[in-house]
């Protein structure tokens, strides 16, 4: 299977919007925060100099995530979620080594996210690309009761 990772495109924000409304729906709540992310992507993540990516199988869109910017040298990454029917297929792999790259390509010293523990698949796949569980200060999502970060440098 070939997966391709590529950038935010106009014509994808609907998938971007549909995959995580459709994740955040099955495990948690829709909070405001998401909705005003998700529905205006540009607004919140790309004008403040953060990317969006898609994974690309076959010509259809399997998955997303952003890199947000948090500051010159910190990148969070969020808003990460695989079709339903695309899990198991490597794709978060995938998605999560093109983010460390990207986080290299771009020169920052961290990647942080904000997760839950009760997503252990989840917490395994960040671990196994050198997440390390880190003080969980404030985060804008309520569902948010685990940071995590990696250096890149």
């Amino acid at each position: 299977m070939d997966i391709e990772i590529i950038k935010f495109n106009d014509k994808y924000s609907k998938y971007f919007a549909a995959l995580n409304m459709a994740w955040l729906q099955k495990y948690f709540v829709v909070e405001p925060i998401d909705h005003e992310i998700l529905f205006n992507p540009k607004k919140y993540i790309l004008d403040r100099g953060g990317f969006i990516f898609f994974a690309k199988v076959n010509d259809q869109i399997a998955g997303t995530f952003a890199l947000i910017r948090i500051s010159e040298t910190v990148y969070e990454l969020a808003k990460m979620a695989v079709e339903e029917r695309f899990q198991g297929k490597k794709i978060g792999n995938k998605m999560l080594e093109f983010c460390i790259a990207e986080g290299k390509r771009l020169k920052a010293d961290k990647i942080i996210l904000f997760s839950n523990k009760k997503l252990q698949p989840a917490i395994h796949l960040y671990e196994k690309f050198g997440f390390k569980e880190a003080p969980l200060g404030n985060s804008e999502y309520q569902r948010a009761n685990i940071k995590m970060e990696v250096n890149i440098t």
